[in-house]
């Protein structure tokens, strides 16, 4: 056997489920991380193995293999929380040893450690900008103005008037935390959540804030700048942290701003390169020609050279979506537009082309 559970628990192998489950109240007593001289790594020692040796198929499968094939808590995988007992637990262990919280227990065996607690964090924002396409290209910076709730401009998020002393939480005590005891399917369950008056920090101003009426927070409207980047895309968003709501005792919400580009009748984006389509005159196919083309930059002269073909693209360099590495290409694709009446004469000089082998 890779582990011998009756050993950790300090128990023979015939011992009574009463005999099991009193030498694990008393191992976990002594070995929980919370009390001095604790040992975590022993604590979820015992637990293994009193998730093993509580269950009678689990112990069955053990005695008769040395290890557990239902679920691999035998192994070390699986449900770690196997056979764990929570009512055990309702009021501390024993004759009211050691008080904790169910949080306690999920944070030693998920690493967070049974002191580690959340902070309170604000809510998120959403908001939509619309930007044309020639400003999704190049970017642009946005002032927009959001109503949001904020710390008190007067207290600063303290609840009381300024100058004022703090006193002990009445309803924590000073604790900082509300213990709470409640029944459900494992038993009864003694938690502890945060105090909401003191939010935590054990003490409150002896004169609340006469703006905020000791709450710390206000509505407010506040006006902000978005710089959006070159070459965003329809639908991204971008993600402003600390610009959400604030909340009382802890960190800021986050602002998120998604993106809609309108699309644009000439152009198209493919990366970093934009996609434009031309049209020219058969004769400036055949011939060559310049054409003045508008582009995102302003006007430029393009030139057509002789014989180009319908479909073929020409490179106008650095005309495309700005980059880190410079910018992309302009990529123009030509179309031959094709006469659909011909005049007598015209049609007097085709025919003599046509003999030419033209």
């Amino acid at each position: 056997m890779s582990k011998d559970y009756y050993e950790i628990l300090g128990v023979k192998k015939d011992a009574s489920k009463d005999e099991i489950k009193k030498a694990f109240r008393k191992l976990a007593h002594q070995y929980h991380p919370d009390k001095k001289g604790g040992d975590e790594n022993k604590f979820k020692e015992v637990n293994e193995a009193y998730s093993i040796l509580s269950n009678d198929k689990k112990k069955a499968e053990y005695d008769a293999y040395g290890r557990v094939f239902n679920d691999g808590a035998g192994g070390g995988g699986g449900n770690p929380f196997g056979g764990f007992d929570f009512s055990q637990f309702s009021g501390g262990f024993g004759n009211g040893g050691v008080e904790f919280d169910l949080g306690d227990i999920f944070g030693e065996f998920f690493g967070g450690g049974g002191r580690a607690r959340r902070q309170r964090r604000g809510n998120d924002i959403s908001i939509d900008i619309q930007l044309s396409f020639k400003e999704s290209v190049f970017g642009v910076e946005r002032n927009v103005v959001l109503t949001k709730t904020d710390l008190c401009t007067k207290c600063k998020g303290s609840g009381g008037e300024p100058d004022t002393k703090n006193k002990t939480c009445p309803t924590c005590s000073g604790k900082g935390k509300i213990h709470e005891v409640s029944r459900s399917f494992f038993g009864t369950v003694n938690t502890q959540r945060v105090c909401p008056e003191c939010t935590g920090s054990g003490s409150v101003p002896e004169e609340k804030c006469s703006k905020c009426k000791g709450i710390g927070l206000e509505k407010i409207q506040d006006e902000i700048s978005i710089k959006i980047p070159a070459g965003i895309e329809d639908g991204e968003m971008i993600r402003l942290g600390g610009m959400g709501e604030a909340v009382k005792g802890g960190t800021n919400g986050d602002l998120y701003v998604k993106i809609h580009v309108a699309q644009d009748k000439v152009f198209k984006k493919e990366g970093k390169d934009l996609l434009m389509k031309l049209n020219i005159k058969l004769t400036d196919a055949l011939l060559g020609a310049n054409y003045k083309v508008s582009t995102l930059d302003g006007i430029i002269d393009l030139k057509i050279p002789e014989g180009i073909n319908h479909g073929d693209v020409l490179k106008v360099k650095g005309k495309g979506v700005p980059t880190n590495l410079g910018r992309g290409d302009l990529l123009v694709k030509v179309l031959i537009d094709l006469p659909k009446k011909l005049s007598k004469k015209t049609k007097k000089i085709l025919e003599d082309l046509r003999e030419e082998g033209i």
